[in-house]
């Protein structure tokens, strides 16, 4: 099968709106309750932080890491005893979330653009595999997708030429403040058009799924850059690649919107079902925690969990700001009522490493703690 080209000089494209309206109803909608539900909790970044970690996971899994979420949680509380090949992927799932972070905090002063892209860019390849590909720099030089060492004549997709492609940045940042009839099909042709240019040596797919609770937010469909939606898109990860491909090889852009569309509605539902979860979990920890400590320091001890549900006891007692006996009897008492599980039991000098079960198997969305 020949390669496919780059869909040159076709942003934006016709779209069949009849087979988009039934969809765009209930996305919008259901993206609508979603915020509804972040507007309800009192600190979403601390709270939903779980959520924040599993999106890092999944979306770099889709480019083929293998860490899990349990893993990167561990080695953030000191433990390194997984091999060094995974401790790459971690690695790489961290700056994930650093380049979220570093992007979240840019869109405080900036419009969402393509500065604010390369700066995140810069953070996402910071020290990790790609560090050598120009991190925070459009690419200069040809690529092709295709299998791993193939050629160009064998490649799956080529992207647009580099000596175009800043002209072709400038044409989707243009598009991304234009006024569209819908903003969530807006967003999805944002998202195939970056993914098709391919504008950077690598990262395109992390950053492009990156782009969409940050374009969520900018044009005020969420009230805060959390959006999830890297669950659907590796569950259906070949239907993924496969529409993404079919806008340049067919010119079917409409299907890609349809799938698009699909996705927002069932991450919208999956994302409200676990951070009501999380809502309902962390009010009823505040009242148990509360009852079996009869500590003052009961719900401060509670929000440093839920900000760091996989911890070194040692850290706690240092970090948690409260004072050094209470935060051990706290440690004892959450242990002893099973909210608490060791993970990996103190030796020696070796603090003990703890989990809060209950929040992370939330994130899973299963039981894995």
């Amino acid at each position: 099968m020949p390669s496919v080209p780059y869909h040159e000089g076709r942003l934006p494209p016709d779209l069949d709106w009849t087979s988009l309206i039934p969809l765009i109803g209930p996305a919008s909608a259901a993206v609508a309750r979603y915020d509804g539900i972040l507007a309800a909790i009192p600190n979403p970044t601390l709270l939903l932080s779980p959520l924040t970690t599993q999106e890092a996971v999944l979306s770099s899994r889709i480019e083929g890491t293998q860490a899990t979420m349990g893993e990167v949680l561990e080695f953030e509380a000191g433990q390194v005893s997984v091999p060094p090949k995974r401790q790459d992927d971690i690695r790489e799932v961290l700056n994930y979330r650093r380049a979220m972070n570093a992007a979240t905090h840019a869109l405080a002063t900036l419009p969402l653009s393509g500065r604010v892209i390369r700066e995140a860019h810069a953070v996402l390849l910071e020290g990790v595999r790609g560090q050598n590909k120009a991190p925070g720099e459009f690419r200069r030089t040809p690529v092709w997708i295709g299998p791993h060492g193939c050629g160009i004549e064998d490649a799956h997709f080529v992207p647009l030429s580099a000596e175009k492609l800043p002209d072709a940045m400038g044409r989707w940042e243009k598009y991304l403040h234009s006024e569209q009839p819908d903003r969530l099909v807006q967003l999805a042709l944002l998202h195939v058009e970056f993914e098709a240019l391919h504008p950077f040596l690598d990262g395109n797919g992390r950053l492009g799924r990156m782009l969409i609770p940050l374009f969520l937010w900018q044009a005020g469909l969420i009230q805060q850059p959390m959006f999830y939606i890297s669950a659907y898109f590796e569950e259906n990860r070949d239907e993924y690649y496969d529409r993404l491909l079919a806008v340049s090889r067919d010119g079917d852009w409409s299907a890609w919107c349809r799938f698009f569309l699909q996705a927002v509605q069932a991450q919208a539902v999956d994302n409200l079902e676990k951070a009501k979860s999380i809502l309902d979990l962390y009010g009823d920890m505040k009242r148990r925690v509360v009852e079996m400590s009869r500590s003052q320091f009961g719900v401060h001890a509670l929000d440093w969990i839920f900000g760091q549900p996989v911890f070194r006891s040692s850290d706690f007692v240092a970090r948690a700001g409260i004072p050094r006996a209470s935060a051990r009897r706290l440690l004892r008492v959450l242990q002893t009522e099973g909210v608490l599980k060791i993970v990996f039991a103190g030796s020696g000098r070796r603090a003990a490493v703890l989990a809060f079960p209950a929040l992370l198997n939330i994130a899973e969305g299963r039981e894995v703690f």
